[in-house]
């Protein structure tokens, strides 16, 4: 109950002061210990479904089929940004089958997989599913052999194929030879038994061919922050003001709030991903506005109390730079919440460019051009 009316006060606050800030400085290093344990449970808000929902959940639904559905569940399920979760056949030759006579369907095991896409990416959820499959195996994974055990990402839009497809297309400048994951509309699900339901809950020792712990494991290489003398010598000094010292750039001043063009906005610091066009919008406040980050681990979140306000401010993981402050008055179909970010902290990578300049992993994250 102490977390939920925090955050209705941290809520009430923000609407308050809105019009008075958007992206401004630090919080105080004279922070009592009591703040920072409010500091601590306030950022968890943004990102941790656990602690507080976002105004919108955005659920979806994708199937995925990476052998014994068992595993494929297990390690999913760790994921906070999923909803659901449910292991069943699908694409088979019928609306009919079960575990005995899947193998003379047609039908593979698959992951019917509900995520919140408000606050994770298909795109992050295909690497991760990458990660726990060999691509190039036909019709088996770990020591299971038959078309159920055959590997496919089965889609129930458009969006979602144009995300599989950049993905497997991703993947396959990976291998010497040609991967076998079939990307196809879904057709003929059929929930599996009870029994395999959390299979692997209900049988903590029970067969897995995935290793359940890299699901922990970071997706992508880390992001090396330059020394300040080397910061002082290559970014303006609004650029090293707002990402150093908490500065904050005029409103409507950068080029990036009305930029409207597909690719990702990068630290200009260290050139970590932080997000994609398409999450961009046009808030209206005069800075670059985004309603998610582009994976779920590349901010980091603290309470600002400076100029008698409360706010979360917004900082690169990688190389600590202030972005700037995310507010709860964003798009409600979209989640509610606003990155409101200075365009001073971000260097922009046109999709076109992107492989060339060393983010060709991010394509996947840029299909609405």
């Amino acid at each position: 109950m102490l977390r939920k009316r925090l955050s209705t006060i941290v809520l009430t606050l923000t609407i308050m002061v809105l019009t008075l800030s958007a992206c401004l400085n630090k919080a105080p290093q004279g922070s009592t210990q009591a703040e920072n344990k409010q500091e601590t449970e306030l950022m968890k808000t943004i990102q941790n479904p656990e602690l507080a929902k976002p105004q919108s959940i955005k659920s979806e639904d994708i199937y995925l089929a990476g052998g014994c559905f068992w595993g494929v569940e297990a390690y999913f399920k760790q994921i906070p940004q999923v909803i659901a979760t449910e292991v069943g056949y699908a694409n088979g030759e019928s609306d009919d089958t079960n575990y005995e006579t899947v193998a003379g369907t047609g039908h593979a095991e698959v992951l019917k997989l509900s995520y919140d896409a408000n606050r994770i990416h298909l795109a992050e959820l295909l690497a991760h599913y990458f990660r726990i499959i060999d691509p190039t195996l036909l019709n088996q994974q770990g020591n299971d052999r038959g078309t159920q055990y055959r590997t496919g990402i089965y889609t129930t839009d458009d969006y979602q194929t144009r995300v599989a497809q950049a993905a497997l297309q991703l993947e396959a400048k990976k291998y010497d030879k040609a991967l076998v994951v079939e990307v196809e509309t879904l057709k003929n699900y059929i929930p599996a038994e009870d029994y395999h339901q959390d299979y692997l809950n209900k049988n903590p020792f029970g067969y897995c061919h995935i290793n359940l712990n890299q699901v922990s494991d970071p997706l992508y290489p880390a992001y090396e922050k330059p020394s300040q003398n080397d910061l002082k010598k290559t970014l303006s000094p609004l650029e090293y003001d707002v990402t150093q010292n908490s500065g904050t750039e005029r409103p409507f001043s950068s080029p990036f709030d009305q930029l409207d063009e597909a690719g990702i906005y990068v630290d200009i610091t260290s050139g970590q991903p932080l997000f994609s066009s398409d999450d961009k919008y046009d808030a209206g406040c005069g800075w670059p506005s985004f309603t998610m980050p582009i994976t779920t681990s590349v901010m980091s979140y603290s309470t600002d109390f400076t100029h008698g306000m409360v706010r979360v401010e917004v900082r690169s993981n990688d190389a600590d730079s202030h972005l700037g402050h995310v507010f709860e008055d964003g798009p409600i179909d979209q989640g509610g919440t606003r990155f409101c970010i200075n365009g001073a902290s971000l260097r922009f990578i046109p999709k076109a460019e992107m492989a060339e300049q060393g983010y060709e992993a991010y394509l996947p994250y840029v299909v609405n051009d």
